[in-house]
C-alpha cells in the first residue's frame, strides 16, 4: 500500500479487507483453539457497528470510550468508530474508577464500549459522572444496575441494529481527513495525571511506513503477529495493530503473560513486539532451563553464548575452528532457541522502556534477532529502532525514515516529523510546551554517535543528583540488579543523599525454591524481613556494586512487601515501574536506610 497517499487508517482497512476476502485475519482462542475472523467477517462487524454507532447518536468527531482486553471485537471496535467518523479513547482494564472517570470526563466522551462485567463494574460507576455519555455498549450483561443519564445497550444488539440499516459508510469513511484525529490516547501516567494525546490517522500512517521501511529488508509478506502488549497502549495500537493491517498481515491473540510461550508454539510469528520486562523473564527462564541439563548440554550452551558474543564483537576474529563449532551450536542451539518463538519468528522488537543490553546482547548470541527501539505516546509512538542488519543494542537504532532527531544543549531529544502527536487533548499550554520550536521535547535525555545511532541516558526528571551533585542513572544501575537471579525487580533512590538505596522485589522462581528450602509458603510479605533472605539479596547486590562505580553503587536496601505490579499500581500496563508511586509505599522506609549513616 502507498502510506504517503492512504486517506485514512479505516480507509486503509477496506481496502485490505477488499483484497484479502476471506483469508484468515484475527485469530483467538475459543473452546481452547484458535479460530479465525476472516477480513470479510471482520470488515462486515466493522460496519455493522459503525452504522449502529451513527444511530445511538455518536458523530463525526464525537469520542467513544473503549475498555476491553485485547481481543477481535477491541480492533472491530477502533476500526468502527473511526469508520463512524469518531474518535476511539482507549482505556487500560486496569484503570481504577476515578481513572476511567479522568479519562471520560477530560475527553467529552459521548459513548463507552466495555467488554465484560467486571470492567463495566469500574466503568458505570465513573460514566454515571459524566453527562456527555449518552450510551454504554457491553459485551456482557453489566451487574451494576442502570445509569442515570445514559442507556444501554448490548454487543450483539448494536450490530445487530447496525446490520439493520442500509446507510452506507464510505461516505463517512471518505469525510475522514488525514490530519483529523484517530485517538486520544492517554498517557500511562508515570510522572502525574495521564493526558490525552491527540493522534491523527497521518500519525499513525508516518509510523506505519517508517516502519515498513525498517523491517523491508527482512521480506515482507504472508506475516503474522502475536498481540500481547495492551492495545490502549499507542505502541502495541500501533505496532501490533495498524502497522500489521497495513501489511494485511493475520493477528494472533495470546491469552495472557502466562500462556505466551504455548502460544508462540501456536502461532508461530513472524514478528512482536513486547516490553523489556517480556525479555528478561525469557532471559531468566532460558538460564534455568540451562541449569537443570546435563553436564555436556551446559558445555554446549556456554560455547554457542561464547561463539554468538564473538560475533557480535568482531566477525572476523572466529577462527576456522570457531565458524565450524558455530555449524555445530547453530544446529543444536540456536535451531532450538528459535523454536522457542514458533521457528517462524524474523524480528522481535523491545520498546516501551529501556533494555538492558546484556539481555539484548543474550538473545542476539542465541540467534534471536532483537531490534531495540525508542519511542513515546507523543510520537506515535516510534521514533527510532535498530535496523535489521546492522544491529547495535546498546542503542535504540537510528530515526525511522522520515523522523529528524536533535540534542538539545542540556541533552534532551528532540523529535520533529509527521509522526509527532497534534498536542494534548483541551490542554494548550502542556501543549505548547512539548512542542515548543516545533520539535517535540520528549524529555529524554541522550545522545547520537557518528552512525547516527541514538543512545538514551535517562528521563531528565528521573535523574538521580546526590548531595555530592553527581548525576547518576537509576534505569542503568536497576538493570544491572535485575540481571541477577535472585532478583526479580528494583527501584533504586537517592536524589539529594550520600548514596544510593533501593527498594528490591526478590525473583518469584527464587522466592519459591528459597521458601522450600526453608520449609515455610513463598509470602513475599512475610519473608521480607527474613535475616536469611536479606543476606542472600545483599549478596547478589554486593555482585553488582563490583561492576559499578563508587557512586552508583547501592549501599542499602529494603525488600518490597509485594512484587510491583499493574494490580497494586507500582507498574504501569506496559510494566515500567511507577516510582512514585513505589516511594509513597516505601519512602518512610527508604529514608530510614540513612539514619546513623
Amino acid at each position: 500500500m502507498d502510506y504517503h497517499t492512504c486517506p485514512n487508517l479505516a480507509a486503509m482497512f477496506f481496502d485490505q479487507a477488499t483484497a484479502k476476502g476471506d483469508r484468515p485475519f484475527l485469530w483467538a482462542k475459543r473452546e481452547g483453539v484458535y479460530r479465525p475472523i476472516t477480513w470479510r467477517a471482520a470488515a462486515e462487524q466493522v460496519t455493522a457497528l459503525a452504522r449502529g454507532l451513527r444511530s445511538l447518536g455518536v458523530a463525526r468527531g464525537d469520542r467513544v470510550g473503549l475498555v476491553e482486553e485485547n481481543r477481535p471485537e477491541w480492533m472491530i471496535a477502533d476500526l468502527a468508530i473511526m469508520a463512524a467518523g469518531a474518535i476511539t479513547v482507549p482505556a487500560y482494564t486496569t484503570n481504577t474508577v476515578e481513572d476511567h472517570r479522568h479519562v471520560l470526563s477530560n475527553s467529552g466522551a459521548r459513548a463507552v464500549i466495555v467488554s465484560t462485567a467486571a470492567l463495566a463494574h469500574r466503568v458505570m460507576p465513573a460514566a454515571d459522572q459524566i453527562s456527555t455519555i449518552v450510551a454504554i455498549i457491553t459485551m456482557e450483561p453489566p451487574t451494576t444496575g442502570q445509569l442515570s443519564h445514559a442507556e444501554i445497550y448490548s454487543w450483539a444488539e448494536v450490530l445487530a441494529r447496525g446490520a439493520a440499516l442500509a446507510e452506507d459508510v464510505g461516505p463517512w469513511v471518505a469525510a475522514i481527513g488525514r490530519d483529523d484525529i484517530a485517538c486520544l490516547i492517554y498517557t500511562s501516567g508515570t510522572g502525574g495525571v495521564p493526558k490525552g494525546v491527540m493522534t491523527t490517522h497521518a500519525n499513525i500512517l508516518a509510523n506505519a511506513y517508517g516502519a515498513f521501511r525498517l523491517l523491508q529488508t527482512l521480506g515482507l509478506g504472508d506475516d503474522v503477529f502475536l498481540c500481547f502488549l495492551p492495545l490502549s497502549h499507542s505502541y502495541e495500537h500501533t505496532a501490533g495493530m495498524m502497522f500489521p493491517i497495513s501489511l494485511g498481515a493475520e493477528i494472533y491473540f495470546a491469552e495472557s503473560a502466562e500462556t505466551l510461550a504455548v502460544n508462540m508454539q501456536e502461532a508461530h510469528p513472524t514478528i512482536m513486539t513486547a516490553v523489556p520486562r517480556l525479555y528478561e523473564t525469557m532471559h531468566q527462564r532460558v538460564l534455568r532451563g540451562i541449569e537443570r541439563q546435563s553436564r555436556l548440554r551446559r558445555r554446549l550452551f556456554e560455547l554457542t553464548l561464547r561463539l554468538g558474543h564473538k560475533r557480535l564483537d568482531d566477525p572476523k576474529s572466529l577462527t576456522l575452528v570457531d565458524r565450524l563449532l558455530d555449524v555445530v551450536a547453530a544446529l543444536l542451539v540456536r535451531r532450538k532457541v528459535r523454536q522457542r518463538f514458533g521457528g517462524r519468528i524474523k524480528a522481535m522488537v523491545s520498546g516501551g522502556a529501556p533494555l538492558n543490553p546484556e539481555i539484548g546482547r543474550f538473545f542476539l548470541a542465541l540467534g534471536v534477532r532483537l531490534l531495540q527501539g525508542y519511542g513515546q505516546t507523543e510520537a506515535s509512538p516510534v521514533v527510532s529502532a535498530n535496523p535489521p542488519r546492522r544491529i547495535k543494542i546498546d542503542t535504540v537504532g537510528p530515526p525511522l525514515e522520515g523522523v529528524e532527531v536533535r540534542i538539545a544543549e542540556d541533552g534532551e531529544i528532540l523529535v520533529r516529523g509527521a509522526l509527532v502527536m497534534k498536542g494534548y487533548w483541551n490542554d494548550p499550554e502542556a501543549s505548547a510546551r512539548a512542542l515548543a520550536g516545533g520539535w517535540l521535547h520528549t524529555g529524554d535525555v541522550g545522545e547520537i554517535d557518528a552512525e547516527g545511532y541514538i543512545r538514551i541516558t535517562d528521563r531528565k526528571r528521573d535523574f538521580i543528583k546526590n548531595s555530592g551533585g553527581e548525576m547518576l542513572s537509576p534505569a542503568r544501575v536497576e538493570g544491572y540488579l535485575t540481571l541477577q537471579p535472585e532478583i526479580g525487580q528494583a527501584m533504586v533512590f537517592g536524589d539529594r543523599h550520600p548514596y544510593l538505596v533501593a527498594v528490591i522485589a526478590p525473583n518469584a522462581e527464587f522466592l519459591d525454591g528459597f521458601a522450600r528450602r526453608r520449609g515455610v509458603a513463598p509470602d513475599l510479605a512475610a519473608l521480607a524481613s527474613d535475616s536469611e533472605l536479606h543476606r542472600v539479596i545483599a549478596a547478589a547486590v554486593a555482585r553488582v556494586n563490583a561492576e559499578l562505580s563508587p557512586v552508583e553503587r547501592v549501599r542499602r536496601f529494603v525488600i518490597a512487601a509485594e512484587p510491583f505490579s499493574t494490580v497494586n499500581g507500582q507498574m504501569t500496563p506496559t510494566l515500567k515501574i511507577k516510582r512514585h508511586a513505589i516511594r509513597r509505599v516505601y519512602g518512610e522506609a527508604l529514608l530510614a536506610l540513612y539514619d546513623g549513616k
